[in-house]
C-alpha cells in the first residue's frame, strides 16, 4: 500500500528523492487520520530547514496538525495549488507533494523508515 520510492517518518510524513531534489508530503495513513483537509499552510521559497523542524500546519474538519521536514534543506518551491485544492492531499496522498527541499544533509534519509517499516509503525 505505502510506495516502496518513499521515505518515511515516523510522524507520517513522507519524502521522494529525485535529481537532488526531495519532494515531501503526508501519508495515506496521516490524510485518514485527519479527514477532510480544509486548508494547507506552507511556508515562503528559500526557507532554510533542519530534520524534523515544523515546516507548516495542515487543518482538517478534525484538527489542525503540524507539519515536519524529514531533512535538511532549503525550500526551493512550494505547492501553491494547495492554496485553492487543499482535498488533494485526501484524493492522492504520495503524490499530492507540500514542498521541495534542496537537501543539505542527503545522508539524514538513512534514519528514515522504508514502506515495509512504515508499514509495520502504523499496525
Amino acid at each position: 500500500m505505502y510506495p516502496t520510492d518513499l521515505k518515511y517518518t515516523k510522524d507520517h510524513e513522507w519524502v521522494r528523492f529525485d535529481d537532488g531534489g526531495a519532494a515531501v508530503g503526508i501519508t495515506d495513513f496521516a490524510q485518514r487520520q485527519l479527514g477532510d483537509v480544509v486548508f494547507v499552510e506552507l511556508p515562503e521559497v528559500g526557507r532554510q530547514l533542519k530534520q524534523h523542524e515544523v515546516f507548516g500546519t495542515i487543518e482538517s474538519v478534525k484538527a489542525v496538525s503540524e507539519l515536519f521536514s524529514p531533512v535538511s534543506g532549503e525550500i526551493v518551491a512550494v505547492n501553491t495549488d494547495l492554496a485553492n485544492h487543499p482535498e488533494a492531499v485526501n484524493a492522492k496522498p504520495h503524490e499530492t507533494w507540500m514542498i521541495r527541499l534542496r537537501s543539505s544533509a542527503p545522508a539524514e534519509a538513512d534514519a528514515l523508515l522504508d514502506a515495509a517499516a512504515y508499514g509495520a509503525l502504523i499496525k
